[in-house]
């Protein structure tokens, strides 16, 4: 049953629906490429669809603008999956449960996958109506942007004739996004050695932390659950010397801020462990009373487990959350205000058939040189804990274009509609448009998008009139163009 049909507008609503109603999370994108490809047949277009599953579309002019210069219109098609712990929904198989309220769409117990099924939705809505007035359009649709921007790197830039692009991949009206930080994931590898001990078993959680993205969200002070995890470890194993690691696993996305985090753990006092769970407790809703006021650390007993890490490698593991590096690194002195380096221990896995785990980091700079210096020394640290470090999905930093026509095109449109002024930003989260600008010589690009809040989170959400009303001025601007 159709949720967004009364809303307006109705075919970019009917299209978002229709792509939340298609699995389509990060690795898993090969059902919403499908979707994507066959719309362009129904509507008897020109498309590309390469090996990894990007996309491009391709319309022409609308009569009287065949001279004008050919507009790039872009967006990602894959999603962050994340849960809430009751929610028993199967992101390969099944679509997102959606829900309106007070003119606010979510969706229950799970992301929304508004970043960016939006963008997707509108270049449709764009593509399907012949009457809307537009330059040549080169529609990209990207896959796997949420984990590292793989399709991005991927991308064949010599289908692209466009050197004007919009991407649609930002989450606050008003602001248009012209430069942003390059990033680069990092994945940190610990090998373990095990041994078989006669303890008792428990399961350790830090839960009840607020998450969210790692770039755009990296500066308010949220905890980051892996990194908790490893303080908790470290007082336990003070307070129980006996105290073995089984396995740990925390976070799903390295772009995302992990909420959750679990251990496994062999130790010979249960009184010992329980007096550090309250105290930490304590400690921890002091410090984070404003950014994560329901953190919580559990102590559950389990089902005795006789193999673990050993001694050394315990203490490796422990060593590394207490000392690689997370959060911001530093900030910029040319932009006050914005972070110019961070890094984000996303995912913490303990992959058992390798006997090694893994620490995968989002590493992000608007300074290649300081990214640079920050991946050298995870290398080195992981080398001292008797790891090694690999690297993938490096993507460039996206610079500030001086003299960009796209850029006051769109400020005086938004000064027409909105009767104010536009915020023109950088930002410390990247967007593709590093890798568009980097692949396509003399590229003039700016990032916008409707309201979205707490994206990579179950509380994702999804304002309706700021979706109508940034509909509304793509279509001025592509008329204006």
């Amino acid at each position: 049953m159709a949720v967004l049909n009364e809303l307006e507008p109705r075919q970019v609503f009917q299209y978002f629906e229709e792509i939340c109603g298609i699995p389509h999370g990060s690795s898993h994108t090969e059902k919403i490429s499908d979707y994507i490809e066959g719309f362009a047949k129904e509507h008897q277009l020109d498309y590309k669809r390469d090996a990894v599953g990007n996309c491009i579309i391709y319309k022409d002019a609308s009569q009287g603008y065949e001279s004008k210069d050919t507009v790039i219109l872009q967006g990602h098609l894959d999603m962050v999956c994340e849960k809430e712990d009751d929610c028993d929904i199967d992101f390969q198989n099944e679509g997102l449960r959606l829900q309106v309220k007070d003119g606010i769409i979510t969706a229950k117990g799970t992301t929304l996958g508004g970043d960016d099924g939006i963008a997707v939705a509108y270049m449709l809505a764009i593509l399907s109506d012949d009457t809307i007035e537009h330059p040549s359009l080169e529609c990209v649709f990207t896959v796997d942007e949420e984990i590292g921007m793989l399709g991005a790197a991927a991308f064949d830039m010599s289908l692209i004739k466009g050197r004007t692009m919009i991407n649609l991949d930002s989450e606050e009206e008003g602001h248009f996004l012209v430069s942003c930080a390059g990033g680069i994931t990092s994945t940190v590898h610990l090998p373990y050695e095990i041994e078989d001990v006669s303890r008792d078993t428990y399961l350790v959680t830090v839960t009840g932390l607020e998450g969210g993205h790692s770039g755009a969200e990296i500066d308010k002070g949220r905890a980051n659950a892996n990194m908790v995890m490893g303080r908790v470890l470290n007082h336990m194993k003070k307070a129980d010397e006996s105290l073995r690691i089984v396995r740990v696993n925390g976070g799903l996305k390295d772009n995302a801020i992990p909420r959750k985090c679990q251990a496994v753990i062999n130790a010979d006092s249960e009184e010992k462990l329980m007096a550090v769970v309250k105290n930490l407790n304590e400690i921890l809703g002091n410090e984070f009373k404003v950014t994560d006021k329901n953190i919580v650390v559990q102590l559950e007993k389990q089902q005795n487990q006789s193999e673990t890490m050993d001694e050394v490698s315990t203490q490796r593991v422990i060593a590394a959350l207490l000392n690689l590096p997370n959060g911001i690194q530093r900030m910029s002195f040319d932009m006050p205000g914005l972070v110019e380096t961070s890094l984000n221990l996303g995912i913490l896995k303990t992959e058992e058939e390798k006997k090694e785990v893994t620490c995968s980091f989002s590493v992000r700079s608007s300074v290649n040189s300081e990214k640079q210096e920050l991946v050298e020394k995870l290398e080195s640290l992981a080398g001292l804990l008797g790891g090694y470090l690999t690297n993938q999905g490096a993507y460039p930093a996206w610079e500030f274009k001086e003299n960009s026509k796209l850029r006051e095109v769109m400020i005086d449109v938004y000064k027409n509609q909105y009767g104010a002024e536009p915020i023109v930003e950088s930002m410390h989260a990247g967007v593709e448009c590093g890798l568009f600008s980097g692949g396509l010589s003399g590229l003039d690009a700016v990032s916008i998008g409707p309201d979205l809040k707490d994206i990579h989170t179950p509380k994702e959400s999804m304002d309706v009139e700021s979706v109508r009303r940034v509909w509304e001025f793509v279509l001025e601007v592509l008329k204006t163009m």
